[in-house]
């Protein structure tokens, strides 16, 4: 099957989910993102490390990075390799030069050790054009938001298309969906995006 370079395009507050965050990922070269919601320990731990900063103590990933370097081990690549009813699931490939290995794991927590070992985040095809989110105008990118960044009013306001839930979407025409989804995109709400896209599609299906 066919892997797709993911880079880390933004992480922000999750505006559905209390305490989760929602981490964008970004097709290298091209225009889709993979928005995946997070929890808020996994969030601190990849911005803690996106912003080059320093906890006083370790922190579990910083534990395990220690660990496998001191026996010679490193993390090759991470690869989302599934998605089963919303949920994703991700593979650390390690590697001591000799002997490579396999390792399940969740994948905020993948990704939080990718961004230690500086090595590739990439997905499959099907999972990126079944999850993906397509952008029309692909500006430049906006830095990774800071966990102590409030949100815009933009924001919120866009928040409020999910509020309601997949019902809301049923009861719009297509036309105004389509609408919706560019509006969340401009503004970078790919998390609302994500549902409205899923309703969309549904609707082509049936």
């Amino acid at each position: 099957m066919k892997k797709v370079r993911l880079d880390i395009v933004g992480l922000s507050y999750s505006q559905t989910q209390t305490g989760a965050y929602a981490l964008v990922l970004g097709e290298s070269g091209g225009k889709r993102r993979l928005p995946i919601i997070i929890g808020g320990f996994e969030a601190q731990a990849i911005a803690i490390e996106l912003e080059k900063m320093t906890p006083s103590r370790p922190l579990t990933h910083d534990l395990f990075k220690t660990f496998a370097e001191t026996f010679e081990i490193g993390v090759t690549e991470v690869v989302i390799y599934n998605l089963v009813e919303g949920i994703f699931y991700a593979k650390i490939i390690c590697s001591n030069g000799a002997i490579e290995q396999e390792i399940d794991a969740r994948t905020s927590d993948a990704i939080a050790l990718a961004v230690r070992f500086n090595c590739p985040i990439s997905t499959y095809e099907f999972i990126l054009s079944s999850a993906g989110i397509v952008l029309e105008d692909d500006g430049a990118n906006n830095p990774t938001a800071s966990l102590d960044e409030e949100s815009s009013e933009e924001q919120v306001d866009i928040s409020s298309l999910s509020s309601g839930g997949d019902g809301e979407y049923s009861a719009k025409s297509t036309e105004e969906l389509k609408n919706m989804l560019q509006t969340a995109l401009d503004d970078e709400q790919y998390e609302a995006a994500s549902k409205i896209r899923d309703e969309l599609n549904s609707r082509k299906k049936s």
